[in-house]
């Protein structure tokens, strides 16, 4: 139902009556609906990149992703509720806003990027300061997309006066379907196509162009002069450290990759799945492959990471092996030092970095060229999802080198109906081994993998490994550099087999004699973790994660 506009409140300023526009009603309502929709696009996008640079950064994206949503939402509200003291001076304020939420998330990227570039990560001394800011970000973004809805209500009635119900339903329908677009112009346009960072200062270019094309355009009548002039400087002003910020974002990035990664960064590659990060390989220099931050390749260590992986799972039939993830080749590699192994099969979820692993001359070399090596095949899938069509029995041995179970993302992985799916491509004499986090430092998500192993009908033998160099992340820390990893110098493993009898902790005596690691040692390191044993604890399972 339409009504007549209704006369302004006593002592009201004399531009809340009807608004004077400079086009017909029905066309100033479709212009006001239009920039709804571009706003609620552009304040989704910053919410899904702070909880992509968060869930980057920091990991464990369900944490991230609830912190930043709640905290959002949160201040989406009282935003709303401070909006009420602008709604006489809609106009001016609606400008002033898109102004400062466009400098303020366009920003983010880039200013989350460089704390965590620069103060060393987010562990330590900065532990809790770039959280901090993390929630900053998450606040004042949120307050500001809070107080957009109401002024901009203020606005379309101030058109032509509507019912409540109705001019709720229009917003509404113009914000949902422009989060909507928002929602899939991140992973599948800003983020591939511009990255993160430009993407951010581009959605921030978006959101103060059609801001100030609204209330300088549309509602330039309801501004004084020095409030026109005013919002039509900053936000030049704006536009300008926007632009300038895009134009710097290369080397900026550059910059900061050296600072967290060293100075010797050779390849920097953002997939489908995550970010790839080489530094050395070359002139002998060693190689550090860095998978999302964190090192997972590095020093002496990784020879000893992988030998202590694969060697005991294969004493016994090994003729037939699969590898879950490991796309790097580097288990494949030792793998295939056992020359009564007539096929390997690598399940990688990121085929960029099976690319890498094949044509890269330093990861290629240090994986002895494994995916040249004939008995070796390598799908890109899913491992589990891999697992749900793979024939039954078809393989001797199982290598899980998988992230840890800490990381959210790798949760299902370490899952009770995962197991079970493992369990059933296993031949009857099979083995599987898992690499499951440190013991020392998170021993409840050690002995929670080993719990949920024997739930899927496994008997385990554990067994923990000391790193002699730097050590590599196999837990979910964040490397704090290239100089500086703060990744554990153990890794703890547990080695299966289908049954009850728990499979022995042995080298295979007639197998290739592993460089870094004896049987003396195996034996020791096999105790050492049985007497760090969590009993009682519930298996984690797909609807129940307990990591």
């Amino acid at each position: 139902m339409i009504e007549p506009h209704a006369p302004a409140p006593p002592g009201a300023p004399p531009w809340t009556g009807p608004a004077r526009l400079p086009v017909r009603p029905g066309t100033g309502r479709f212009l006001v609906l239009v920039c709804v929709f571009v706003c609620a696009a552009c304040g989704l996008v910053y919410e899904l990149e702070l909880v992509a640079f968060a869930s980057y950064l920091i990991g464990d994206s369900v944490t991230q992703a609830s912190v930043v949503l709640s905290v959002m939402v949160f201040a989406m509200g009282i935003g709303s509720l401070a909006a009420k003291r602008l709604r006489w001076h809609a106009a001016a304020g609606f400008g002033a806003i898109e102004i400062a939420l466009a400098l303020v998330g366009g920003c983010s990227a880039m200013a989350l990027y460089a704390v965590f570039a620069w103060t060393g990560g987010w562990g330590g001394l900065w532990a809790d300061g770039p959280r901090c800011l993390l929630v900053a970000f998450s606040l004042a973004i949120g307050l500001l997309i809070g107080a957009e809805v109401p002024l901009l209500m203020e606005l379309i009635q101030r058109i032509r006066r509507q019912d409540a119900g109705g001019a709720v339903a229009d917003l509404f329908a113009a914000d949902y379907v422009g989060a909507l677009v928002g929602g899939l112009a991140f992973p599948f346009l800003l983020l591939p196509f511009l990255g993160q960072l430009t993407g951010a200062l581009v959605t921030g270019t978006v959101n103060v162009v059609a801001g100030g094309a609204l209330v300088l355009g549309l509602f330039r009548r309801d501004l004084t002069r020095r409030a026109r002039w005013t919002l039509l400087v900053v936000g030049v002003t704006v536009l300008a450290v926007l632009a300038s910020a895009a134009a710097l974002a290369g080397d900026f990035e550059r910059a900061a990759r050296r600072a967290v990664y060293g100075a010797d960064v050779r390849v920097a590659l953002q997939t489908d799945v995550q970010e790839i990060v080489l530094t050395g390989g070359a002139d002998g220099r060693p190689l550090d492959l860095f998978l999302d931050g964190r090192l997972r390749v590095g020093g002496h260590d990784e020879r000893r990471y992988h030998e202590a992986l694969v060697h005991p799972a294969l004493t016994g039939p090994h003729a037939r092996v699969l590898i879950l993830g490991g796309g790097d080749g580097l288990a494949a590699r030792e793998v295939l030092r056992h020359r009564d192994v007539r096929r390997v099969d690598v399940v990688e979820l990121d085929a960029g970095l099976l690319r890498l692993a094949r044509r890269d001359p330093g990861l290629s070399a240090l994986n002895g060229h494994a995916y040249g090596d004939p008995r070796v095949r390598a799908a890109t899938a899913d491992a589990l999802t891999w697992l749900r069509a793979a024939p039954p029995a078809s393989y001797d041995v199982v290598v899980a080198d998988l992230p840890d179970p800490g990381i959210t993302a790798s949760a299902k992985l370490y899952s009770q109906e995962f197991y079970g799916l493992v369990r059933r491509v296993l031949a009857p004499r099979g083995r599987l081994v898992v690499h499951a986090g440190t013991v020392s430092t998170r021993p409840r998500a050690f002995w929670t993998v080993e719990a949920t192993l024997r739930a899927a009908g496994f008997a385990t033998a554990p067994y923990r490994v000391l790193g002699r160099d730097t050590g590599f992340a196999a837990g979910p820390d964040r490397s704090a550099g290239a100089g500086g990893s703060r990744a554990p110098h153990e890794w703890g493993f547990l080695l299966a087999a289908p049954g009850r009898i728990p499979p022995p902790l042995a080298l295979d005596p007639g197998g290739p004699r592993p460089r870094t690691l004896t049987q003396g040692e195996l034996t020791a390191d096999g105790r050492a973790a049985a007497r760090t044993r969590i009993p009682g604890l519930p298996p984690s399972t797909l609807v129940h994660p307990r990591y």
